[in-house]
């Protein structure tokens, strides 16, 4: 069996925009495992969770996961990390998409990946969803949101 570091491993090696195996990755899962977007409340399982991976694809085709610091403690997988890729895709959003814009993104972001038996049971993404925003221009409507609140 392999450790939880090489599960972890392979599971970003297979997110990777040039590999994209959504299915590879799901296989990492324990039957019952999610995947939870964390800024975005959002909770993936079973199929939902290479849909996912290649929505986010469809938006950032060369989508890259730079490994800044991998740390174990028994079955759970701490990792900092830089998201990165082209804003070549429409960008989903309440309201409509946002077209895309050919900016680059580099997102800080922390995930907690939690094992049992060598499976994925629990893959916590946090995310600097901000960040991501700003950085294809799509930056907080400030004024919308004060007018809305009186």
């Amino acid at each position: 069996m392999r450790s939880s570091e090489e599960v972890v491993r392979e599971a970003y090696r297979l997110a990777e925009g040039d590999v994209l195996d959504g299915d590879g990755f799901r296989a990492l899962f324990a039957e019952d495992g999610t995947f939870n977007d964390v800024p975005n409340a959002q909770t993936f399982r079973g199929e939902q969770i290479p849909q996912a991976l290649a929505g986010l694809a469809s938006v950032f085709p060369d989508i890259h996961r730079e490994l800044l610091d991998v740390h174990v403690l028994g079955d759970v997988v701490a990792v900092e990390l830089r998201i990165q890729g082209t804003h070549l895709g429409a960008f989903p959003t309440p309201i409509g998409d946002i077209r895309p814009t050919g900016n680059r993104i580099d997102v800080p972001a922390a995930d907690l990946w939690y094992l049992r038996a060598g499976k994925v049971v629990k893959f916590n993404c946090y995310n600097a969803a901000n960040v991501l925003l700003a950085q294809i221009g799509a930056a907080p409507d400030f004024r919308a949101a004060i007018e809305a609140a009186r």
